[in-house]
Formats: structure tokens, sequence, C-alpha cells
């Protein structure tokens, strides 16, 4: 049976290993209704959509739960791509008007309903077999950026799309908002990365500071890391400045989940920046009175 992590996140603190969003282990899922998103970057904003919204987004999650929970089992590379394969088809089966699995079905009246790509559907499927068929270690720029493409930015075109963004500012907005919340994952979970054998710091930065292996825990222990970390911290930083002014152009209701989204990322982002990068195992405190303040000002409080 398909089980949801609990993440006890306090308005006050964001931890490094958190994801960003529900996770799921391999099996059958719970109904999208009964999902919870318990990181509050996302919970509270999404109780201000209305119900069709909600639900649809409880159904992306639960997706995107399933899939990112098959990738990161414990299981063969071998089992984990036929799974996705599986799943890539199920996706087409929902575009047929035949979705078989509980996830798909779930999605069918989403995807009718505020009319979600398909090839978004299968970038994320994508990304996560890029993750599975080998250990990612130091990626090239170009690389980091399909990465980041798939893993991100195709999940908030549809996101977008049912906050309901008109679509000629979907592919803006997301382009932007995308990659600056993965890098900003990217910085804070280094450590829970580098136990996976993995690292997505690209290369070209990692070389530009002396470091030429790219062997996750090396790396880490590096005394030039915190530089790579700052440069791209500084991406991660124009990125979002580049997606707030486009959100704030959008009709306010609508887009407050994902200027709430945005609001709590810097927030992350800066708390990253502030403590530095050692000790990457321990947490990033942000005070929860500017957490809170960020909510208010945005008017996220109410319903």
């Amino acid at each position: 049976m398909l089980t949801l992590e609990r993440i006890p996140v306090a308005p006050a603190q964001i931890r490094r290993p958190d994801p960003e969003a529900a996770r799921f282990c391999i099996g059958e899922p719970p109904k999208p209704e009964h999902v919870r998103i318990t990181n509050s970057s996302f919970f509270r904003p999404m109780q201000l959509l209305p119900t069709s919204r909600r639900k649809a987004l409880y159904a992306l999650f639960a997706f995107c739960g399933e899939v990112h929970g098959i990738a990161a089992g414990d299981t063969s590379r071998m089992l984990k791509l036929a799974l996705l394969a599986d799943r890539r088809a199920e996706v087409a089966l929902l575009y047929a008007g035949r979705p078989q699995h509980v996830v798909t079905r779930a999605l069918r009246d989403a995807v009718n309903r505020f009319e979600l790509p398909f090839d978004d559907f299968r970038l994320i499927i994508d990304g996560l077999e890029m993750d599975t068929r080998t250990d990612i270690w130091g990626p090239s720029l170009a690389q980091l950026d399909l990465y980041c493409e798939r893993a991100a930015v195709a999940v908030g075109r549809i996101a977008l799309r049912i906050f309901g963004m008109a679509a000629d500012d979907v592919e803006r907005v997301a382009a932007a908002l995308g990659r600056g919340l993965q890098l900003t994952g990217i910085l804070r979970d280094l450590a829970q990365d580098a136990r996976r054998q993995r690292l997505y710091l690209p290369r070209e930065l990692l070389h530009a500071h002396g470091i030429f292996a790219t062997m996750p825990s090396y790396v880490l222990a590096q005394p030039a890391l915190a530089q790579v970390c700052n440069v791209l911290a500084e991406r991660a930083a124009a990125y979002f400045a580049d997606a707030e002014p486009m959100l704030e152009t959008c009709s306010l209701w609508p887009m407050r989940p994902a200027a709430a989204i945005l609001s709590t990322y810097r927030t992350m982002l800066g708390a990253l920046l502030s403590c530095g990068w050692v000790r990457l195992d321990e947490s990033v405190c942000s005070p929860g009175w500017r957490q809170m303040e960020l909510l208010t000002v945005r008017g996220l409080t109410g319903r």
C-alpha cells in the first residue's frame, strides 16, 4: 500500500532534507482529495483555491509523488525504468480517454477542465528516467538546465494552468520560477543528494573554482564549495527576480499560491546564504515572523 511520508516542518524552520512536496512509496496511492501536503509553502496557499483547482493540484501531486517514489526507491535500475515506462504508457492512456491506474484516473477531470498538455507529463517522466539511468555527478550547465526543464519547469507549466494563469504567460513564468525552485532545492539538499550518490552542481562552476573531481563526498568537503554554491544561488535569485514581476502582472487572486511559493523559496535561499555551506546536514532556520509577514502581505492568511 502506498503511504505518504509526513513532513513535520514548523513554519519557523526549513529543513534541508525535506522534499518540496509530498513524497510517496511505490504502490497504490491514496485518493488525491485525501493527500495532505504538510510543507507550509504548498499547503496553505492551496487552501485558497476553488475546489476544482485544489483537487486538480492534489491529483498532480499524487502523480508526481508516485513517479518520484518509483525513481527514489530501493529497487534495481531496470525495474525502476520498467515502472516508469508503465507510467508513461498510463499517461498515453489518460489522453486517449482510457486511464487505468488510480492516479491517472484522478487526473482525467483536471486534464480536460484545464487543458493540461500531454508533453509536460511526458517531460516529467523523462526527467526521472534521466536521474534513474545513471548517477548524476557534476552535470554540464546544459545538462543541468535540461534537468531543471524536466524536473521543475514542466510541473510548473501544469500547476500554473491549474492556478488559472493565461496560457500566453505560463511558459515565461514557469521557465523562471521552476528553475529558481529547482536550483534552490539542489542547494538545500546537497548532503541528502550526496548520500544518494548525486551531485547536481554543474561541472563548469566546479572547474572555475578549482574542483576537478565530481565524487559527491569529495566535492562537499572542498573549501571552495561555498564559492560554487554562492554562484548557483545568485542564478536562482535572478530567476526569482525574473518571475516576480510576471506574477505581479497576473490577476492577484489565482496567482496567490504561486506568489507564496516564490516568496517562501526566496526566503529559504536567503537562509541558506546566511548560514553558509557548512554543516550541510543541519536545519536551516528562517525567522517565523518573516514567513508570516510574507504570507500576510500577499493576503494569504485569509480564506
